[in-house]
């Protein structure tokens, strides 16, 4: 499986990204759980997808420091 991230997920995921920054962290199931308490419209899909694109772009940010 690639990285291709549809870009309505990309623009979703750097919104929430960038409204709660610190509440997000290195972990999958961590961010998942974030999204959920957030209560946004989302199904199970968009949300696993934002929830794996916000950990890989602070992995990737965490690896580059």
């Amino acid at each position: 499986m690639g990285k291709a991230v549809p870009r309505n997920i990309k623009m979703r995921a750097e919104t929430l990204l960038q409204s709660f920054p610190e509440r997000f962290g290195s972990g999958f199931d961590e961010n998942k759980r974030v999204i959920d308490m957030l209560e946004l419209p989302l199904s199970k899909f968009d949300r696993n997808m934002i929830a794996g694109f916000i950990t890989r772009k602070i992995n990737e940010k965490n690896k580059a420091n």
